[in-house]
């Protein structure tokens, strides 16, 4: 008996598994941020209710500063691409550029998050202990009745205890941290598996905080419910794309990727069917028609600030992330997917313009903008170039300070149930506040692209570098879709200049220090970067994306 165990005994030990080195210089700032969530996440579970707003607000903003001063120590030490936790991520010149912009970008959003004045108590549900307090006899919808499920999306559900203003939750404040961890992982990201698990740490919590809605409760289950369902079925094709790529290359890595769509003998049928479904999981986050579907619904119903940091942040991530897979492992195939993606950015460019025409809800409205500038990223993406890269990279940090500017002055306009998000109740607003209108026709002026904003800068450097890689026909179609989506913005400032307000109007709220920052920010950059672009169009094309 022994003799037979001795004989399934290795003869030799086995050999020790090594972890892979990691570079916490180059990662820092990637794990201040998901460190800091976790940490958000304790404080959550332990502090008492009344302390958890002012110190989760601390405590996040905190942790963007940190994880900013440990980019830029890292940034301007001139560090070569490197391969870290394993080569699973790339720390080069665009993900250092992609991290800065969505650290930028997230502190004015979580200010916005944070802010308990536009909103009094604060733009999220109050707890559900409120609520059940509510439905058993108290509240301030009227003795003993409190709101109903099936009431009007216009039903204000504050839920409030009596003679007590409504609290709102502190979880969005872990849920935006994990959320922007997992947008800095998902563009700094070298193989697919690594970026599918990046792409589920970003959009699970903002599926979540969709449907956390103070008032509208309603319209923001419904946003909410159809951002997850959408999504996850966007998620399903990327992970079948991931596994058809497995099947080409026997590798998930992007290099090897690109080794074996290079010089590999094998049918390429498996290799553009993996790369199309890839891209549809990619394009939807991005807002790219016709992957668009949820962007409208979900811009109307989720929570303003949410809209906001789901607009400029997540976009960057999506954009950042069809780069890399674009540039580093399909850039020797560009002649064979290229025209697919003519066509998607056509698409994408007319429904902005033109379906947004037809919009009588301005974040409905901006959601349609939205698309339209996906159509104008996507030529910066497709020239796989220097120049073409730092003009996408440019437009994602031009764009997201624009937007979320714009999303803090749609906060302010409000009527009794909230904001009044009609362009009707935008009439005459000149009149009732010249400050506010003016910002907003600054802003709406950057997104038509009006030279002195950042909007030309960033549209003339896309549509040039696209047309020095071939696309003048693409630049063209661009124009003209330009020119058409600039009606809508322009129909917003002649309602606010050229119209007599109605006199039980909405009013304009005056912000608090922290939407007044945010507002401030984002129009300071939106003008800076439209008079002094060269130093961010420098650190732009410095480097190329490494894998």
């Amino acid at each position: 008996m022994s003799s037979s165990l001795a004989g399934l005994v290795p003869a030799q030990p086995p050999s020790v598994i090594e972890m892979p080195a990691i570079d916490w210089a180059a990662s820092a700032p990637l794990w201040i941020v998901f460190a800091g969530a976790c940490v958000s996440v304790l404080l959550e579970a332990f502090l008492p209710r009344h302390q958890r707003w002012p110190v989760q607000v601390l405590w996040t903003v905190l942790t963007m500063v940190a994880a900013l001063i440990a980019l830029a120590g890292y940034a301007l030490s001139g560090p070569d691409p490197v391969l870290t936790f394993g080569a699973a991520l790339a720390v080069d010149v665009p993900t250092l550029f992609l991290w800065g912009t969505l650290l930028v970008l997230a502190i004015p959003s979580l200010l916005m998050l944070a802010d308990r004045s536009v909103e009094p108590g604060g733009v999220f549900v109050a707890s559900s202990a409120e609520r059940a307090a509510v439905r058993n006899g108290g509240g301030s919808a009227g003795a003993g009745s409190p709101p109903s499920d099936d009431a009007p999306e216009h039903v204000d559900r504050s839920y409030g205890l009596p003679g007590q203003a409504p609290t709102m939750q502190t979880e969005p404040f872990p849920f935006a941290l994990f959320a922007l961890g997992g947008m800095m992982a998902f563009v700094a990201a070298n193989d697919l598996l690594t970026m599918f698990i990046a792409l589920e740490v970003l959009s699970l919590p903002l599926y979540l905080m969709c449907g956390l809605a103070r008032r509208r409760r309603l319209l923001s289950h419904e946003a909410a419910v159809k951002y997850f369902l959408l999504g996850a079925f966007a998620s399903a094709f990327f992970l079948y794309g991931i596994a058809l790529l497995y099947g080409y290359a026997g590798s998930v890595r992007l290099s090897e990727i690109s080794q074996a769509a290079a010089g590999s003998l094998a049918s390429d049928t498996l290799l553009f069917a993996g790369l199309a479904l890839l891209l549809v999981g990619l394009l939807f986050k991005g807002s790219v028609g016709p992957f668009h579907t949820w962007t409208p619904d979900v811009y109307q119903g989720a929570p303003t600030p949410v809209t906001a940091f789901m607009a400029a942040c997540t976009k960057v991530a999506a954009f950042g992330a069809i780069a890399r897979v674009l540039y580093v492992a399909f850039g020797s195939t560009r002649w064979e997917w290229r025209g697919v993606l003519w066509a998607v950015a056509i698409v994408s460019m007319a429904i902005g313009a033109v379906l947004g025409l037809t919009q009588t809800d301005v974040k409905r409205m901006i959601a349609y903008s939205s698309i339209a500038h996906a159509g104008f990223l996507l030529l910066g993406a497709m020239a796989i170039t220097p120049q073409g890269t730092a003009g996408m990279l440019f437009y994602l940090v031009a764009y997201g300070f624009t937007t979320i500017a714009v999303f803090g002055i749609v906060s302010l306009v409000r009527g009794p149930d909230g904001e009044a998000g009609h362009l009707s109740a935008w009439a005459g607003l000149a009149k009732r506040s010249p400050l506010v209108a003016g910002v907003m026709t600054f802003l709406l002026l950057a997104l038509a692209g009006i030279p002195l904003t950042s909007g030309f800068t960033a549209k003339f450097a896309v549509f040039s570098a696209a047309s020095a890689d071939g696309m003048v026909p693409l630049v063209v179609i661009a124009l003209i879709a330009s020119a058409v989506a600039a009606f809508f913005y322009l129909r917003v400032v002649v309602l606010m200049y050229f119209s007599e307000p109605a006199e039980d109007g909405p009013t304009v709220v005056v912000p608090g220090a922290f939407t007044t920052v945010a507002i401030t920010l984002g129009t300071l950059a939106t003008l800076l970067l439209g008079i002094l672009p060269t130093p961010v169009l420098e650190w732009a094309a410095s480097g190329a994306f490494a894998g």
